[in-house]
């Protein structure tokens, strides 16, 4: 089976924003990583090459000193301003990437995936429309995998417990970097995928319920 095969011609991506507050129209949009989720030769799920910025604040942008202290990012540290890009050259760097990715697996579209999924596509879609780039955007407008949800499977929603109780390593001390936030929401996603079986009538089709039909009349 293809990756292209298994998610219905959807890339998957994981996803993770950085903000400056909880409104994703207001509040800056400071770090941004998307890691491509692949499948191998084997069969087996594995996380791509990630795609990360540090994004300067855009013009008039909240920023909530609440939520800095809780990230610890500081938008005006030196050593960061020198690496950060604004929205628009961060973004259209990334969509570049990703779309080579999603080409070379004859996927049609991507599909974000994300811890509480919605909130990190708001402030994607909101930067997508402050920095006109709505035509270069790889991602579906609405649909999501959240990895709350898979990570059920474990009785857990919180990311970092969830990942320890699938038995990978979660190191509280680096949260809350996107970049990190994500390859672990990448492992954790790919794990659920190579430690839980599909269903046995997975993939069904119509096209399989005929034949199904056809020879149980002969």
């Amino acid at each position: 089976m293809r990756l292209k095969d298994r998610f219905r011609k959807f890339l998957p991506v994981v996803v993770d924003v950085e903000t400056a507050g909880f409104n994703a129209q207001t509040d800056a949009l400071l770090e941004i990583a998307c890691i491509p989720v692949l499948l191998n030769e084997q069969g087996v799920f594995y996380p791509g090459e990630a795609f990360n910025a540090h994004i300067e604040p855009f013009e008039g942008a909240n920023l909530e000193p609440s939520a800095l202290a809780f990230t610890g990012i500081d938008p005006n540290n030196p050593m960061r301003k020198a690496i950060a890009e604004d929205e628009k050259t961060a973004l259209r760097r990334i969509f570049k990437g990703l779309k080579e990715v999603r080409r070379t697996e004859d996927c049609r579209q991507c599909v974000l995936i994300g811890h509480n999924a919605h909130f990190d596509l708001a402030f994607l879609n909101a930067a997508v429309l402050r920095t006109n780039n709505k035509s270069h955007n790889p991602f579906h407008n609405f649909s999501v995998f959240d990895t709350v949800t898979f990570a059920l499977a474990f009785g857990q929603t919180v990311l970092a417990r969830a990942c320890k109780a699938a038995g990978l390593d979660f190191d509280g001390n680096d949260a809350h970097s996107a970049l990190y936030d994500t390859q672990k929401t990448a492992e954790l996603f790919c794990h659920i995928l190579n430690h839980y079986p599909m269903l046995a009538n997975a993939m069904h089709t119509e096209e399989n319920k005929e034949d199904s039909t056809e020879s149980s009349h002969k």
